[in-house]
């Protein structure tokens, strides 16, 4: 079939079907309900479409043709407050002395600002709170970012305590005491005054400033009354209370910044003079205002920081501790490296490796101290000038674990002993140290559980001291300075003279005639503690402290050999504390501090020590008020 007569069929079907419907017409619209306006698809004057474009927009060309200019500076009001800069833009509002104060009774939000230069809490000029007007700085300061701050503060000290004291060889308190151990108890008063200014260019939030001028001054009186003679005094004629005083130079130095490297002000700076410096988190080693030169810095947005330091240690006043600038420096010298790194290992744990190397040349000088004792060299054993160079390497962390506040140091003491004070021949130093805190805090609560080991000498007539001990800690760890251990002295009556067990504000047991004016001293005891503590928030302005810590001798060996003892138990005891922190403004501008410790004696104790009226226990009470401005 051809295909003509397949299409026919088609054709006619195509024919016979009707036409489609028109379409239905567009509906009214509804003349009082508007038209959507049509779309304009250009582009509109001004505008640009989203995304990438690859032409630049043509430059604006501003045509304003009889525009009036602006008014010069006579045409403004004089009536006008002045704002001198971005420091005083509130207490610009403020009256000048003398002038009427309605201003601020018609508006009570200014007395919020207006203050008195008397006022410590809110915006003062001699805080550093503003810089310092043109018109109030000395011509040789140039630029207008210059910044005064003074400093004032009144450190109070009562405390009445007991330890055991030796009865005075030549004479005593009372006739008819010939023992070795008088009675226990004195009493201390301490008034310390500290006086500080300091002068700075550039004061903000993240740019460390250009330079800083600082020096402070503290000025010291104490009061001391004890039941022995030759406590106070070498003396035996002088009485047993004394009243002594002494200025010393705390701070006086010049930090400069030598550079930024970066725009998050990661900087480079120099620090010369007599400076504070604490080589670790907790001050276990080094913790002290002495004259150093200090380069220090930090980079990638203050996630490193370091410290290159070099000290030269100045003499001490010995009843007030305060920095004798007035004698020669002694030839002590420590140099410092240490390097800090902020999240490391883990989140929220800053890590730090510090080498400290202590090179120590004063064993050709005798020196007395101002109550007459010799200190350098003590009075142990060969009795014999000493020097000696031990290095320090070191890890600290500091942080928190999860949960948990974390604290840890380790030192590794390695050096020389160029006389040892037993066999007068030179002795390798090794010697170690390790203490952590961990803490949980929850709520108002915060429990803390401490340990130390600092090793101890076991073999004390070899040629290896075994016994750790610091340049000069002053240690914040298991209840510090409210700990009775750490507080007080223990005079190693019976086996030294002029020589105490531990230091004061110290927690080791270095056998040295000072922490402030002695030397190292590696044939010691050692230390172990353990302690649980608690410090709980009972109010905004209220904290109460609780401690209670077990001492032991690491090796009494270095003891036995001392006194002459075939052995001597390692048990120090139990030292139990309990401090109140009272601060009524909830600032560091009134502090009120008051604790009680008292030490129960363990078995080595009981075998060094012992006082006329048999006590079984010794106290320690510290009051202590400190002002600030």
């Amino acid at each position: 079939m051809g295909a003509g007569a397949l299409l026919l069929p088609l054709l006619l079907a195509q024919a016979a079907s009707p036409e489609p419907p028109p379409p239905p017409p567009p509906p009214v619209a509804d003349p009082e309900v508007a038209s959507p306006p049509e779309v304009d698809p250009q582009v509109i004057e001004g505008r640009r479409r989203p995304g990438f474009e690859r032409g630049f927009p043509e430059p604006l060309s501003q045509d304003n043709p009889g525009a009036v200019r602006a008014p010069p500076p006579e045409a403004f009001p004089t009536d006008q407050i002045p704002v001198p800069d971005r420091w005083r833009i509130m207490t610009g509002l403020c009256p000048a002395k003398g002038a009427d104060r309605s201003l601020i009774e018609l508006y009570p939000n200014l007395g919020h600002v207006c203050h008195s230069k008397r006022d410590p809490f809110h915006q003062n000029l001699l805080k550093g709170d503003l810089p310092l007007p043109e018109g109030k700085r000395p011509g040789f300061l140039k630029g207008d970012d210059w910044f005064l701050t003074l400093s004032l503060i009144s450190d109070t000290v009562l405390e009445p305590r007991t330890f055991p004291i030796p009865v005075g060889v030549q004479t005593t308190e009372r006739p008819g005491s010939l023992d070795v151990f008088g009675k226990d108890a004195s009493y201390v008063f301490s008034q310390t005054f500290m006086v500080g200014a300091a002068l700075t260019k550039g004061n903000t939030a993240f740019k460390p400033p250009e330079i800083e001028y600082r020096i402070a001054l503290g000025f010291n009186f104490n009061y001391v009354d004890v039941p022995e003679r030759r406590v106070l005094s070498v003396d035996p004629s002088r009485p047993s209370q004394r009243a002594d005083h002494f200025v010393g130079l705390q701070e006086l130095f010049v930090d400069y910044h030598l550079r930024n490297v970066s725009v998050r002000y990661d900087f480079d700076s120099v620090r010369v003079g007599i400076q504070p410096f604490q080589s670790d988190f907790r001050g276990f080693l080094f913790n002290d205002n002495q004259l150093g030169v200090r380069f220090f810095g930090n980079r990638d947005g203050n996630r490193w920081q370091y410290n290159l330091a070099a000290f030269w240690r100045l003499e001490k006043d010995t009843n007030s501790g305060l920095n004798n600038v007035t004698e020669r420096p002694r030839n002590d010298r420590l140099f410092v490296a240490n390097l800090y790194r902020q999240d490391f290992p883990l989140p929220a744990l800053t890590s730090q490796l510090t080498v400290v190397y202590n090179r120590n040349r004063e064993g050709g000088q005798i020196k007395v101290d101002d109550n007459g004792f010799p200190v350098r060299p003590a009075l142990l054993g060969t009795l014999r000038g000493r020097d000696y160079d031990v290095v320090y390497l070191g890890y600290n962390a500091d942080g928190r674990i999860g949960r948990f506040g974390f604290t840890g140091s380790t030192y590794l003491a390695l050096g020389q002993d160029r006389n040892s004070f037993f066999t007068g021949q030179r002795a390798n130093i090794r010697a170690g140290f390790a203490a952590a805190e961990l803490s949980y805090d929850k709520d108002w609560k915060r429990i803390r559980l401490s340990g130390l080991y600092a090793s101890g000498d076991g073999t004390p007539r070899d040629n290896t001291e075994g016994g750790f001990d610091a340049v000069f800690e002053n240690p914040v760890f298991a209840g510090a300075d409210t700990s009775y251990w750490i507080r007080q002295t223990i005079p190693f009556a019976g086996g030294g003279r002029a020589v105490a067990l531990n230091g004061r504000n110290g927690v080791l047991n270095s056998l040295r005639s000072s922490k402030e004016q002695g030397q190292s001293n590696f044939n010691n005891p050692g230390t172990v503690l353990v302690g649980l503590g608690g410090d709980f928030d009972l109010r905004p302005t209220l904290r109460l402290s609780v401690n209670a810590n077990h001492l032991w001798f690491a090796n009494t060996a270095t003891l036995q050999d001392l006194r002459n003892e075939g052995s001597i138990p390692k048990n120090i005891g139990w030292d139990l504390s309990l401090s109140t922190i009272w601060r009524p403004k909830a600032t560091q501008n009134i502090v009120v501090r008051f604790s009680a410790a008292a030490l129960f004696p363990g078995g080595g104790f009981q075998d060094l020590f012992d006082n006329a009226q048999r006590h079984n226990k010794y106290y320690s009470v510290l009051l202590n008020t400190v002002f600030s401005f």
